[in-house]
């Protein structure tokens, strides 16, 4: 499902870091070595069919790497 963010993320919390993120080879082969974490937070996003909900979003970051892998956990609205 394709999507875009409007505006921020908000609620932001830390899922896991490094070593107990299951994937953490995968980006470390893919995107580089960094200080990768798994995320979480609330956002509004259009889906590619036009519509706008808050939803809950996941995704993986590692500084000066930025986000990788977003994903829409669940619609909360």
């Amino acid at each position: 499902m394709h999507f875009e963010i409007i505006g921020g993320i908000e609620d932001v919390e830390t899922i896991a870091v490094g070593g107990r993120i299951r994937e953490i080879r995968r980006f470390r082969e893919q995107y580089g070595s960094g200080r990768w974490r798994k995320l979480k937070g609330t956002a509004y996003i259009r889906l590619t069919k036009g519509s706008i909900r808050r939803a809950e979003i996941h995704w993986y970051e590692a500084h000066g790497i930025g986000r990788k892998k977003m994903k829409i956990k669940r619609f909360l609205d």
